[in-house]
């Protein structure tokens, strides 16, 4: 039998932290983000040597690598947890069940993190995700009309840093001030949580320029959960970029990884790609994935 799978990695807009259970326990979650077209692929085969043995194979690629901020580690559980099941993707529900065992797989683990990088990857598209205090998660999508997604497309440019950052040690400073209760941390998770869902409605009537403004929010409300949310690349690329964007914010947990720019225009972002290569950095174009994860089966 062969199985094949991939599921695609996100960038997240708004309620960064918001997914993860100290803060949805207590006050209830929510995210914006958006699955895109760079992947994590798998490959499962089975069959018996001529000698009559079992033989297993199991190959894994990404796109993109692990420590980008991109929900790399959580889109690879999704797909090895497709391919241990072996059968099609049916339905939404489907997707869920699967990002939600991805996601306790990760706390067996003592891995920590949120939940929304699993529920991108298996779910795709652009989608405010609810999470609430009894663990249940709510899907919903964000539908814009094709010529918005390809005016986004022509705007948003995905910078990765170079340098990958274990989001876990992040999140070991951030929980320990929240669990204190240090009000400048906990007012910064409220904001985020309340803008994911002020990002929704900008999507929805096209006002990029307030869009810009809140990604740009969230990265300020992320320096203050702890400071190594930045760094001096990322602030050097603000910097650099300033004049072309009308927001932007470092991906996932922050630290490092890739760094997401809403830009001007189409020509403000070709200025932007030629001054984060000219600086050492990648560029990684993308355009959104709404199939989210695929599985394939041959018997």
């Amino acid at each position: 039998m062969l199985v094949e799978s991939r599921a695609p990695v996100r960038v997240d807009f708004a309620g960064a932290w918001t997914d993860v259970k100290p803060f949805f326990s207590a006050f209830g979650g929510a995210t914006l983000n958006a699955a895109i077209a760079l992947y994590v692929r798998g490959r499962l085969a089975t069959g018996r040597h001529a000698e009559g043995e079992a033989q297993l194979q199991v190959h894994y690629e990404t796109d993109v690598p692990a420590g980008s901020g991109l929900g790399t580690s959580a889109a690879m559980n999704v797909v090895w947890l497709s391919l241990a099941r072996g059968t099609p993707i049916r339905d939404l529900r489907d997707r869920e069940e699967l990002a939600e065992s991805a996601y306790r797989i990760e706390k067996v683990l003592g891995i920590i993190g949120g939940k929304q990088d699993q529920y991108a990857s298996a779910v795709g598209g652009i989608n405010l995700f609810e999470f609430h205090p009894d663990e249940a998660v709510t899907t919903n999508p964000v539908r814009l009309p094709p010529e918005a997604v390809s005016e986004l497309e022509s705007l948003f440019l995905l910078v990765y840093t170079g340098k990958s950052r274990l989001s876990s040690h992040i999140h070991e400073h951030v929980w320990g001030a929240f669990r204190e209760g240090k009000r400048e941390v906990v007012d910064a998770l409220l904001t985020m949580r309340d803008s994911a869902y002020e990002a929704r409605e900008a999507l929805l009537h096209g006002d990029w320029g307030r869009f810009g403004e809140i990604l740009t929010l969230q990265f300020e409300c992320a320096k203050k959960l702890h400071h190594t949310t930045t760094s001096p690349d990322i602030e050097r690329l603000f910097g650099a970029l300033s004049d072309l964007i009308l927001g932007g914010k470092p991906c996932g947990a922050g630290g490092g990884g890739c760094v997401l720019f809403l830009c001007k225009s189409p020509e403000a972002k070709a200025e932007g790609e030629r001054k984060a290569s000219e600086m050492g950095f990648r560029v990684y174009p993308f355009k959104f994935d709404f199939e989210g994860l695929t599985v394939r089966v041959e018997e």
